[in-house]
């Protein structure tokens, strides 16, 4: 279900996927308890976080004081971007304002800052956010939220699914710290892999298991709804170049000859040894907690690893994929070797794509397995 979520918004651009509050502040805590002044006089942007609905803009206004933030930006797009099937109703925060252009709410974009007390109540939160609109709708693309991208110190959202390889470049680009969600499976695009492979990019605290829950604005796109809110569960974690503790907390593992003869997995335990792959130099290992902690050799690991990676640890050596971008592959099926492959397992003609992944002898039959990514033991390679 959530890997079609995703190929779904993709294909009807349904980007209007709140994160939750208690979401938000969960992983921004793992940050600050890893360093308490990782957000102290910093300038954040928010640039796709309108406070009407993004909790991303609630949740920094409200903790302004407490973690030290220097000034906060929030942006947000023209209500004509909007993919609301139920159609869009501004709030009584915006009609309420004396700025109010209807005009200008349908094609503009608005932004937000927050840097002082503007109330006179002595703290600085929500209430102290001054707006106007924007000269464009608000696009991150744009060259206005652009310039406020290369003023900040650090940018935080939930960003458009259907264009995360373009908004995960546009941060990269300028070279900025930063958290921001999206989808499990876009870690094995080749724009995204390298990036946790140098150690630029690793997920963020919260786990990936279960996916995350969202509110949706789509009436038609609904899979539970909870507490009166309409919520779709989209197989998503959080990306980041901030630090946290549990990217140093170790994984614990058995032995080679233990995880043979205790393991909780039947495709394991029993076995003389581990599959070692046909087309890689390298050993199969089907379950994270099934990596022997005393192998010196290169791993395929599920790619769910990197939700547990610790790269004091482990090394990130590559990846099972097709165009062979880590010179890794030690054999390259011919297209008549498919073809045999998929007569053999199948019982008829057709072709199985053996170049694609890691490929291990199975009752006498050549299997691809599930997208793997290649590591060893850090010690290994001292």
């Amino acid at each position: 279900m959530a890997n079609s979520n995703l190929q779904d918004a993709k294909a009807a651009k349904n980007d209007e996927f709140y994160t939750q509050y208690h979401d938000i502040e969960k992983e921004i805590a793992a940050y600050i308890e890893y360093n308490p002044a990782v957000f102290r006089d910093k300038t954040i942007l928010l640039p796709c976080d309108d406070p009407e609905w993004s909790n991303f803009t609630k949740f920094f206004a409200q903790k302004f004081q407490k973690i030290g933030v220097k000034k906060l930006i929030s942006t947000s797009y023209a209500t004509s971007s909007k993919k609301f099937k139920s159609g869009y109703q501004p709030t009584l925060f915006e009609t309420s304002d004396p700025q109010y252009d209807k005009n200008k709410t349908i094609n503009n974009g608005k932004i937000f800052i927050l840097t002082r007390d503007n109330t006179g109540d002595g703290k600085v939160d929500i209430g102290d956010l001054e707006w106007h609109y924007l000269k464009g709708d608000g696009d991150f693309r744009s060259d206005e939220i652009k310039k406020l991208r290369d003023e900040v110190d650090i940018i935080i959202t939930n960003p458009p699914f259907s264009l995360f390889k373009e908004f995960l470049a546009w941060v990269i680009e300028a070279g900025k710290q930063f958290v921001f969600i999206g989808n499990k499976n876009c870690v094995t695009y080749k724009e995204v892999f390298p990036l946790f492979k140098e150690n630029k990019m690793w997920s963020g605290r919260t786990g990936w298991s279960g996916g995350m829950w969202f509110e949706t604005k789509n009436l038609e796109d609904v899979d539970k709804v909870i507490n009166g809110v309409n919520m779709k569960n989209v197989s998503s974690f959080w990306f980041t170049n901030l630090d946290h503790g549990r990217r140093h907390q170790p994984l614990p593992l058995m032995s080679l000859e233990d995880n043979l003869r205790f393991s909780k997995h039947k495709e394991i335990k029993g076995k003389k040894s581990y599959d070692h792959y046909e087309n890689y130099d390298a050993i199969e290992i089907p379950f994270t907690d099934a990596i022997p902690s005393d192998y010196i050799g290169i791993m395929g690991v599920p790619i769910s690893f990197l939700d547990k990676y610790n790269p004091d640890q482990f090394e990130i050596v590559g990846m099972c994929e097709n165009e062979d971008l880590y010179k890794l592959k030690t054999k390259i099926y011919t297209t008549m070797e498919c073809k045999q492959a998929y007569l053999d397992k199948f019982g008829k003609k057709g072709t199985y794509d053996l170049n694609a992944s890691g490929v291990i002898v199975k009752d006498g039959l050549l299997e691809k397995v599930y997208q793997r990514v290649l590591i060893r033991h850090k010690l290994a390679t001292k």
